[in-house]
């Protein structure tokens, strides 16, 4: 494989973590376990990894170490997420926005429970961090931001669907993309739909959920959609898809709240000896790595993980470097999401004849 023609400001090549994963053929979560020295990586893996890293010239640590020896700059990543998808392209945005900054990064898994919470946190703040993003389901935690307060520490929540009112926050709009979605099944002709809602404990998944139902109050008179809950994981899609695919007549869309839970409704249908999308329509939310690499290709709306680990980071350092007049008080920005259609999804049988009326924002 060729170097990556990259170049920075500087017109030195400037060779990114993905890049790393890339050369390697391996996940840009394994080079991050490699280069920060972490575990649970084969020693074939890591000489391969390690390879790479000499021949790209790869050095995420540097220009961190450098500057955080003199100005202190050190920020956390509080996780806990389900998803390994999610988290993989959550560290290539967070890990390429600190190598630009210059920033070094220490990440603590952490457990949902109070007493798990307020040591994952006091481990942190004993590391010397002055600044923590928090992802989902983080992010929605009262315990870990009350902590963080009470440490002066400054906070960024990550793809939380109701911005917390004491932290800053960069997420999408959770209620307009599932509306937009729910529109989509809608205009292809799905009349009989059926919806697995995502985790309770975030509120991207009450989001979700209430734009999905506006969606469909919106049209007008439809048979009840069934609805079915889950966690944002592969194994409670699959229970979910178990139910809803065990009663007649069939759902012929099914909207799953992410898309490790639309991969799971896709592998029961096939059980079932259903074809996705002739038979079921299958759409999901995210579009984690999972999404573009299962088959038949899934359609989802694109929620920009890495960018908005990204924009996290760059709000850190502004309000760590305290810049005047650059906005680095209590702000939320919303990014833009986009509908990506692939081909799960499909016109159902019984609405073959009609003609199709798809809105000029989804993405054919």
């Amino acid at each position: 494989m060729s170097r990556p023609a990259r170049e920075s400001r500087g017109g030195v090549a400037s060779v990114t973590l993905r890049d790393v994963a890339r050369f390697a053929s391996v996940s840009p979560m394994t080079v991050s376990r490699v280069v920060s020295g972490g575990p649970y990586v084969s020693e074939s893996t890591r000489q391969t990894v390690l390879q790479a890293v000499r021949q790209l010239g790869y050095s995420p640590n540097l220009a961190a170490r450098n500057l955080a020896s003199s100005r202190g700059e050190c920020l956390g990543l509080l996780y806990g997420i389900p998803s390994a998808s999610y988290l993989s392209e959550f560290l290539v945005g967070a890990l390429d926005a600190a190598t630009r900054h210059g920033v070094q990064m220490v990440l603590e898994k952490c457990e949902l429970t109070p007493a798990a919470s307020r040591r994952a946190v006091r481990r942190l703040v004993a590391g010397g961090v002055v600044g923590v993003m928090l992802p989902p389901p983080l992010c929605e935690s009262a315990v870990i931001r009350t902590e963080l307060q009470a440490a002066r520490m400054r906070i960024v929540a990550v793809a939380a669907g109701r911005p917390p009112v004491d932290a800053m926050c960069v997420s999408i709009d959770d209620f307009a993309a599932a509306g937009e979605m729910t529109r989509y099944l809608l205009a292809l002709g799905h009349e009989r739909l059926g919806f697995i809602k995502g985790h309770p404990n975030q509120t991207s998944s009450d989001e979700r959920w209430h734009g999905f139902v506006a969606a469909v109050q919106e049209h007008g008179s439809l048979p009840t959609p069934r609805v079915e809950q889950g966690f944002y994981t592969f194994r409670s899609g699959l229970d979910a898809a178990h139910k809803l695919l065990a009663t007649e007549p069939l759902p012929t869309a099914i909207f799953a709240s992410n898309d490790d839970m639309a991969a799971a409704v896709m592998a029961e249908a096939h059980r079932r000896g259903l074809e996705v999308p002739n038979d079921l329509t299958v759409v999901g939310f995210d579009d984690s790595l999972i999404a573009a690499n299962i088959w038949p290709g899934l359609t989802t709306i694109h929620q920009p993980i890495a960018h908005m680990a990204g924009e996290a980071i760059d709000m850190l350092v502004t309000a760590v470097r305290g810049r005047r007049g650059s906005g680095a008080g209590l702000v939320h920005r919303l990014v833009a999401h986009e509908l990506l259609a692939r081909e799960s999804a499909a016109r159902p049988v019984y609405a073959a004849k009609t003609p199709l009326n798809i809105s000029a924002g989804a993405n054919i």
